[in-house]
């Protein structure tokens, strides 16, 4: 297999001032990278020259790591620390959470800190590892997260007094990142379409797969602002038809054990979902695996959400619309119900109670959207949810003195942590 014969050459600023480089090139089928230190460009050339011919003529080799200094008992390598660290976390961490940190772990900071005493962790180390990495292709974020863990690891050290501060702490050993983009369906035709092509995979599911509600479990997430945990843990005896209430007993905080208005649209879809089961067991999942257990969140993504975009994007390009945005998620459903919220006319405080937030971030950022919507869009999604028109007195706008900036923050000041009340 042919060898590339390029590299290049990576520089950096370290906290002292002082341009670093780093050599990047492919040696044995692999990303190798040489850090050199505060070189001249000249010496940094010459260096990933020789590199290279190394391996055009095959003789190039890693560098041997370092043999294991011996230290202090009391000052353990960076990989004893760690594992130290992972029996104290194993038992406080949930399962996803583990996977990711075992990772971040096995994969990148042990195999770069492991036989390095952790006095000796430096914060020109941990720069160079963070450049190492974004050299390597790993996103910012990615990056960041791995010195969160880093710097979590290492308090523990600060802590026992084996070092008087910690490297992987401070605000310069973050990489900016850019704000992601926050999808959300935001039209009524984008609403109907999705719906619409899920209840279209109903229709022709086959016979073992029936038990999938596609329609009514997207329905309960863009009509109810559920958390996909939320959704999946859903027992019939949260389901109030009657009375019209979705109960929510669990969440990640006390605001989002809560109470949802079943409003018009989704009473429909609750409504004839439970007439297709007929009798329930309460205390089973309203939407649940052939064998009545819990669904995986996967299990939504993949066979639920991710075809339906699919199909729903197929039938807005073949009417010649636009098709639903990009990277819509679970949790772009969650934002939808937020908004709307806001078209049927509900106030600030309504809108975090029923999301079950503690905080007005989300609920003013999705309000200063939705007042850019015209009238003709808000009238749509009134009817979409409620089934009335704009000219109805239920669905009247609110009035002008509690949807300015400054009503608005005193309602969230006095309200935050109301509840809904029935409309």
């Amino acid at each position: 297999m042919p060898v590339s014969r390029t590299g290049s050459i990576m520089e950096r600023t370290n906290a002292k001032g002082q341009t670093v480089r780093t050599l990047r090139f492919f040696a044995d089928s692999q990303r190798r990278t040489v850090n050199l230190g505060a070189v001249s460009r000249a010496e940094a050339e010459e260096k990933l020259a020789q590199e290279l011919a190394d391996v055009q003529r095959g003789v190039w080799r890693a560098a041997p790591k370092p043999a294991a200094q011996s230290v202090p008992t009391d000052v353990p390598t960076f990989h004893v620390l760690a594992e130290q660290w992972w029996v104290r976390a194993e038992s406080r961490l949930t399962k996803g959470t583990l996977g990711d940190y075992r990772n971040r772990l096995e994969k990148h900071l042990v195999p770069a800190f492991e036989t390095t005493p952790v006095d000796q962790i430096t914060i020109d180390a941990v720069e160079d590892y963070i450049a190492e990495k974004l050299a390597g292709g790993l996103s910012p974020r990615s990056v960041n997260m791995h010195v969160v863990l880093f710097a979590a690891i290492l308090d523990g050290a600060v802590e026992r007094g084996m070092i008087t501060g910690n490297p992987a702490r401070g605000r310069k050993r973050r990489v900016r990142e850019r704000a992601p983009a926050r999808s959300y369906l935001d039209s009524a035709s984008h609403i109907s379409a999705l719906l619409n092509a899920a209840g279209e995979l109903d229709a022709g599911a086959a016979s073992s797969k029936k038990h999938i509600k596609r329609r009514a479990m997207t329905a309960t997430l863009i009509f109810a602002g559920l958390r996909i945990s939320e959704l999946l843990a859903l027992r019939w005896r949260d389901v109030d038809l009657a009375g019209g209430w979705l109960t929510i007993g669990k969440a990640k905080t006390d605001a989002g054990v809560r109470k949802v208005r079943i409003r018009p649209a989704l009473r429909d879809e609750l409504t004839g979902l439970r007439a297709d089961l007929g009798k329930v067991d309460p205390n089973k999942p309203v939407f649940a695996t052939s064998q009545g257990q819990q669904m995986s969140a996967e299990n939504y993504r993949n066979r639920v959400l991710s075809p339906s975009i699919k199909l729903a994007d197929k039938n807005l390009v073949t009417a010649g619309l636009v098709p639903l945005p990009e990277k819509l998620t679970p949790h772009s459903l969650r934002r939808t119900f937020a908004s709307l919220l806001y078209a049927v006319g509900e106030s600030p405080p309504v809108v975090m109670a029923e999301m079950g937030h503690t905080g007005p971030s989300l609920a003013l950022s999705i309000y200063a959207k939705v007042m850019q919507r015209s009238d003709a869009e808000r009238a749509a999604l009134i009817v979409l949810v409620d089934g009335v028109t704009d000219g109805s007195a239920e669905s009247s706008p609110p009035s002008e003195s509690s949807t300015d900036a400054e009503g608005i923050g005193e309602a969230l000041s006095a309200e935050s942590s109301a509840q809904p009340s029935p409309r």
